[in-house]
């Protein structure tokens, strides 16, 4: 069983992970006084961890496969950038609960799209009334649980 569900267990933790590092940002940032700086640093020791972990374990990296990209993956660290900034900056202000619901329901709506049209790479799955009322529960959940 452990061989089919370790994926989605290990979404799972990402998930943990994700909310615990809001915290750990808005620490260091407000240590530094800037939720900027703080992302810069966050980008900076994950850099080092995942070059460690790289020549530690990946293959050799080519760069002349790197040229093999399309142009618009590239974008994805900005993505990343933005959303390590904006999370750092947010969730001193809103709480975790609440960023992370309306986190949520941005990566279901937008997950819904990608999947419907196999963009990015992401095999096609259409969406279906089950998958709308699925997506749309997990939504309500999210948001029932800021309610007071």
């Amino acid at each position: 069983m452990f061989s089919t569900s370790w994926p989605y267990l290990l979404a799972v933790a990402v998930g943990i992970a994700l909310t615990v590092q809001v915290g750990m940002n808005a620490t260091i940032g407000q240590a530094l006084g800037s939720p900027l700086w703080a992302s810069v640093v966050n980008f900076a020791v994950g850099l080092v961890a995942l070059l460690l972990v790289a020549f530690t374990i990946a293959p050799r990296l080519q760069a002349s496969s790197l040229a093999q990209a399309p142009a618009w993956s590239w974008a994805g660290g900005l993505l990343g950038a933005t959303y390590v900034a904006s999370v750092t900056m947010l969730g001193p202000r809103i709480g975790a609960l609440a960023l992370l619901a309306f986190v949520l329901a941005g990566q279901l709506g937008s997950a819904l799209l990608v999947d419907q049209f196999g963009w990015l790479g992401f095999p096609r799955e259409p969406i279906t009334p089950t998958r709308l009322l699925g997506a749309a529960l997990l939504v309500a959940g999210a948001l029932l649980v800021l309610r007071r």
